[in-house]
């Protein structure tokens, strides 16, 4: 797959926002009503995007949020489908929307698919955004799940040499953060580099149930006999900040977001970065759901959120990477230091892109994930 970096495409600018023109002439049965967005919780609340494209529309938007994919999946398919316009699912979960229905395929005469930066277009078809032949979601923000730490008890680390393995060091107990269902991701990239548990790179994860078996159980192993060093666990963004602020974290694997807005809100000595063996990398997208009762208005919000004005907006606030193509023009000058600092030279080159879930992986996932936190 084209690995890609906003550092390739970063250009000199000033962040400037100019009232977007977000609809032309045939739009117009989407300058009115009402709009029903499901998004992370994140997303939405430390900036005006959402008043703002009811300002330009005159479309009335009523934000729900979710704080896992499982949350989304989970509301959705109870509900048929319905209830909602657009939500904002992992691409790598799509499987587990389509074996259901429960999306929509995108009307691409509707949406500006020109607004996404083209290679990030294209290749969300490979990790999960097309089902037979259709695409059903659209690309919306990209980010990492690497290590936060604080650097005055790492001193010297720096991204793309920290490791996942300083998580687990004996002289550092109840101090390491973790997410349970992305922990054994984390280690066994750990794992496959010191040639302990070789796992091609943690994709052996999902080439068949025996061998994602067979590298559950080893990450299994290694985490339990290094469970001293667990001080957090974590599922959504709260609770990952909360690990460091309240619990006396030092470091965890976490969201980017989350040691980038330490750094930025809390106190500087926060680090966010790659490990040596690769961070994990995710790609947010866009999808109107099968039952969603404001379409138009719905592509409306899309063809809004993607201006690279916008883009720029919703990455200086939340710390995630807008796939707007030329929203990096528009990005905060402590943006662009975040996304250096976190993606020094050849650090992109060498993540791990969430595949496709297979239903075998996530059987097992389930399963481990439990035995971990009941352990």
């Amino acid at each position: 797959m084209t690995r890609f970096s906003r550092r390739d495409l970063m250009k000199a600018g000033a962040f400037a926002l100019a009232a977007p023109a977000v609809l032309r002439a045939h739009d117009a049965l989407a300058t009115s009503g009402s709009l029903n967005v499901y998004a992370w919780g994140d997303y939405f609340d430390k900036n005006t995007l959402l008043a703002d494209f009811t300002n330009a529309t005159g479309v009335k938007v009523n934000l729900s949020t979710y704080g896992s994919n499982e949350e989304c999946e989970n509301k959705l398919r109870a509900a048929g489908g319905k209830g909602f316009d657009i939500i904002f699912p992992s691409v790598d979960t799509g499987p587990n929307y389509y074996k259901d229905n429960l999306l929509q395929p995108i009307d691409e005469a509707k949406f500006k698919s020109s607004l996404i930066i083209p290679s990030i277009y294209r290749n969300s078809l490979k990790l999960g955004a097309a089902y037979r032949g259709k695409r059903y979601l659209v690309p919306f923000d990209w980010g990492t799940e690497g290590i936060t730490w604080d650097s005055t008890k790492f001193p010297g680390k720096k991204s793309g040499e920290i490791s996942y393995g300083d998580m687990w060091l004996a002289d550092h107990p109840k101090q390491t953060a973790i997410r349970q269902k992305s922990v054994f991701n984390g280690v066994a990239l750990y794992l496959d580099a010191t040639g302990e548990l070789k796992s091609d790179r943690g994709m052996d994860l999902y080439k068949s149930e025996a061998d994602s078996r067979r590298v559950f159980e080893g990450v299994l192993k290694y985490i339990l006999a290094h469970k001293g060093n667990i001080g957090a666990y974590w599922n959504n963004a709260t609770e990952a900040t909360a690990a460091f602020t309240d619990a006396g974290c030092t470091i965890g694997q976490t969201w980017d977001t989350t040691g980038i807005l330490l750094h930025r809100n809390t106190d500087k000595k926060w680090s966010y970065g790659m490990p040596k063996e690769g961070g994990l990398a995710w790609t947010d997208t866009l999808g109107i759901p099968a039952g969603a009762e404001n379409v138009d208005q719905a592509y409306a919000f899309a063809n809004f959120i993607y201006q690279p004005e916008v883009g720029a907006r919703f990455a200086n606030t939340t710390g995630y990477n807008s796939c707007a193509a030329g929203a990096q023009q528009f990005l905060s000058e402590e943006a662009r230091a975040a996304f250096d600092a976190a993606y020094p030279a050849g650090t992109i080159d060498n993540l791990f892109w969430w595949p496709m879930q297979t239903d075998f992986y996530a059987k097992l996932r389930g399963e481990y994930v439990e035995k971990l936190t009941n352990s």
